[in-house]
């Protein structure tokens, strides 16, 4: 278990979740069982890469990221999963647009 990665300065939930309910998504990646959902032996595949999902709940985790519950509709497995383990099925503009400054609002 060394090769843990951590995201220690990445603090997500300082924004809006980046998935909406009920966004069709798709895993980036394999994921498989940590030990964590119950039923399933460790190690097992919860979701293959690419495959179809739903996003049906969002949660935070150590009020940092944001954990996004994915009902994939071929393995029909409910995970929880991290933004860096999705993306949208569905290809969106990605556009920043700043926000115009609310007078009185910043010091100068």
């Amino acid at each position: 278990m060394s090769n843990i990665v951590r995201d220690g300065d990445v603090v997500e939930v300082s924004e809006p979740p980046y998935f909406n309910f009920g966004e069709k998504v798709k895993a980036k990646r394999v994921i498989r069982n940590d030990g964590t959902y119950a039923g399933k032996e460790i190690g097992e595949i919860l979701a293959k890469k690419g495959e179809i999902g739903y996003v049906v709940s969002i949660g935070t985790f150590l009020q940092q990221f944001y954990i996004y519950g994915v009902e994939f509709t071929e393995s029909g497995n409910r995970v929880g999963m991290k933004r860096k383990e999705l993306e949208s099925a569905i290809p969106r503009e990605e556009e920043d647009i700043p926000l115009p400054p609310v007078s009185g609002a910043l010091p100068k």
